[in-house]
């Protein structure tokens, strides 16, 4: 259900007042202590931050695309770590769901998820099948009412705070490629789940990522989602338009958070007798980076206005999940320079946040996989 203009505002502006007053003071303890505190998770919860894509009827806020880009914007201007615990939550781990579940599996999981009580993780990446996800080999073999999964999942984010998985895993032989891959929802309390210690990353520090482990774990078939086998795949690219444009907004909104951190470092630093903003070629910097977040912006919000519309937007949000990402990469990379050697230190935000950045350009599809499906798109509106 969308909300109003005003009530989408004033959503947004509490937002922006909790990342200011809270998130921003908490970011140097969570990069120390690789944790968020709970009293965070409490408020995160309490803004109903992990139902924003889950409609009203299940618990959540129902926002539009729009809506949501315009809320993520705000969340995303503090460290991406804090958006990355509900982000499953509201993206992949929740969309398969909602695209193609039964009815039943939306009013068993999702009002938990919308709760915040109940983290959705998604499993799809395997050691050996990561953008080529087709060739993923964890296997769900149907015996008499049950599926028994066994397979390994790589960079699972949330894993270890999960309590419901979206596995997906091959229910026909590999010879049927995409058509042979199905999902299931799978609690954390079965049997045959161990989750391994979660990575020690370059940046992200409070976000943790972990591989999970499918040992027999033999589920019900009303695991099954949608309770169709040899959808799973086609669910999963189902979810993409809305995940890239989310995505792309979070990129928009570090932007923005790096942009102030430069503008402010200029105006504060003095050489030979003067602000460095002073200096044109400071200036140059900081405009380049204003450029590319406005355009960055622009491009999420139409491409989110279009999506409301109904209109298909694959290729556009392919655009902004590539075009914001790589903006972010640059944006970061000049205001470093622009801090000098207290860029390098860790005295200063940039130095992490330049490592969180770069995550952006590789995780929920890597550049060259956004360029592949730009092209691809374009080649079939040629034809």
């Amino acid at each position: 259900m969308t909300q109003s203009a005003e009530t989408t505002e004033q959503l947004a502006s509490a937002v922006r007042r909790f990342v200011r007053e809270q998130l921003l003071p908490a970011e140097p303890k969570v990069e120390e202590d690789d944790d968020i505190p709970a009293a965070i998770i409490r408020q995160l919860k309490d803004l109903g931050l992990f139902g924003m894509t889950i409609p009203e009827e299940y618990g959540g806020l129902g926002l539009s695309m729009y809506e949501e880009a315009r809320v993520v914007f705000e969340i995303g201007y503090a460290s991406p770590v804090f958006r990355s615990y509900f982000g499953t939550s509201n993206g992949v781990g929740t969309l398969g769901i909602l695209i193609d579940g039964t009815e039943e599996q939306r009013k068993q999981y999702l009002p938990g998820i919308a709760s915040g009580d109940l983290v959705a993780s998604f499993c799809l990446t395997e050691p050996d099948a990561g953008s080529d996800a087709a060739a993923l080999t964890t296997r769900a073999v149907r015996d008499g009412d049950h599926y028994v999964i066994s397979g390994t999942k790589r960079f699972t984010t949330n894993s270890p705070h999960a309590g419901i998985f979206t596995v997906f895993a091959r229910t026909a032989p590999k010879e049927a490629g995409s058509r042979g891959i199905s999902a299931f929802l799978v609690e954390r309390a079965t049997p045959g789940i161990s989750i391994a210690p979660h990575y020690k990353k370059m940046g992200f520090r409070g976000s943790h990522t972990a591989d999970v482990i499918f040992e027999n774990c033999r589920v019900p078939a009303s695991a099954l989602l949608g309770g169709q086998e040899g959808i799973g795949f086609k669910t999963a690219m189902k979810s993409l338009d809305h995940a890239r444009i989310h995505m792309a907004a979070v990129a928009v909104g570090l932007c923005e958070r790096i942009i102030d951190e430069g503008v402010r470092y200029a105006m504060d630093r003095r050489q030979f007798g003067k602000p460095i903003s002073d200096f044109q070629l400071i200036q140059g910097m900081l405009a380049d980076c204003a450029a590319e977040a406005f355009a960055a912006r622009a491009m999420v919000e139409k491409a989110s206005r279009d999506k409301d519309a109904g209109i298909r937007i694959t290729k556009e949000s392919a655009c902004c999940k590539y075009f914001a990402t790589e903006a972010l990469g640059r944006i970061a990379d000049r205001v470093l320079q622009i801090h000098g050697g207290y860029g390098y230190i860790k005295e200063y935000a940039i130095e992490r946040l330049y490592r969180d950045a770069r995550l952006l350009r590789i995780y929920e599809g890597t550049s060259q996989i956004q360029q592949l499906v730009i092209a691809r798109e374009m080649l079939k509106e040629a034809r």
